[in-house]
């Protein structure tokens, strides 16, 4: 029974909240809602997505937000903007999301190579990244000029954002991976087994390291969005991104102590979310309600996920 609520328990939830918010809101159900609410969760999948892959590991990544203010400086002084002569255009893109990946491995190098809890290391990398981006800012906020980047964010294609689009393609790309490739199998075994992986031969440190590189590599596109979506670059582009990505995760059916859920899972749980904050604004309830309203459905949501699993959650890898 607990596996089955674990298992169907966040789709259930998403369908319910889909059908309360569609009868107490006319608006929640038109197609403009719709586009609406895919647009606003682009930019959280991909961070989730990034944040799963370490989670599946039974590891925690809380370097998103350092990663993100960094990634979101640099692309906006690579690209055309204000403060630079530097324009180059994808190619920048490309570097910056090469740079957050970086950041990702230097996480899991540290984590592995330390051997020390991946929440404190992944915080010494976030406060390193942030330390970048306020370096890179040196006090004048660059703006981006680059028409290529810019129209992904107000470019639409029946009626959703490009960005939606590139969000899309990066849950499917990432859903691939986790079914399809050694990374994706070896770190849900690591996460439900690691000393047995290791007895097995496998070098565990090396996919571990893999899956944080990966996760740097999706919080470096997540700074691409912001920034695109923004004009400029700056150094809290990530703010609060790690925990609601945590969260979104979480509440999916991916669980903390690794081993279980998945890519697909999370993005119920970002669904969900995204649900949630668009449904409370439609019916009126006040912003400070809506944070209570939204804390309380997320630890509910939480604990039921956790509770079957709570005497393996004794350490924090």
């Amino acid at each position: 029974m607990a596996e089955r609520i674990q298992t169907y328990g966040p789709a259930a939830a998403l369908l319910a909240l889909v059908a309360v918010f569609a009868v107490l809101s006319p608006q929640f159900r038109t197609l403009g809602n719709l586009q609406n609410l895919l647009d606003a969760g682009a930019v959280l999948a991909v961070v989730t997505i990034g944040a799963t892959y370490v989670l599946i590991l039974g590891c925690i990544d809380l370097s998103a937000a350092g990663v993100m203010g960094a990634c979101a400086l640099a692309v906006s002084l690579l690209v055309a903007n204000s403060r630079t002569a530097l324009d180059l255009g994808p190619l920048g893109v490309l570097l910056v999301v090469a740079l957050g990946a970086a950041f990702g491995c230097l996480s899991g190098v540290l984590s592995v190579g330390l051997k020390v809890p991946s929440f404190m290391t992944t915080l010494g990398v976030s406060a390193i990244g942030l330390g970048v981006a306020t370096v890179l800012f040196a006090g004048v906020q660059p703006t981006v000029s680059d028409p290529w980047l810019l129209q992904w964010a107000s470019g639409r294609w029946l009626g959703f954002t490009r960005l939606t689009y590139l969000a899309l393609a990066t849950v499917a790309l990432a859903w691939l991976v986790q079914r399809y490739t050694r990374l994706g199998r070896y770190a849900l075994a690591i996460g439900g087994g690691e000393d047995i992986l290791r007895l097995s031969g496998i070098r565990v440190g090396r996919y571990k390291v893999a899956a944080f590189t990966l996760a740097g590599a999706c919080y470096g596109l997540a700074a691409v969005m912001i920034t695109a979506q923004l004009g400029s670059g700056i150094v809290q582009a990530g703010a609060g991104l790690s925990f609601a990505a945590i969260t979104a995760a979480v509440v999916g059916g991916t669980q903390l102590a690794g081993g279980r859920g998945g890519v697909a899972h999370s993005m119920v749980g970002v669904l969900i979310l995204t649900v949630l904050a668009n449904g409370l604004v439609l019916i009126g309830v006040s912003p400070y309600a809506q944070r209570a309203v939204q804390g309380v459905i997320v630890v509910f949501a939480v604990g039921a996920t956790l509770w079957p699993l709570r005497h393996r959650l004794e350490v924090v890898k």
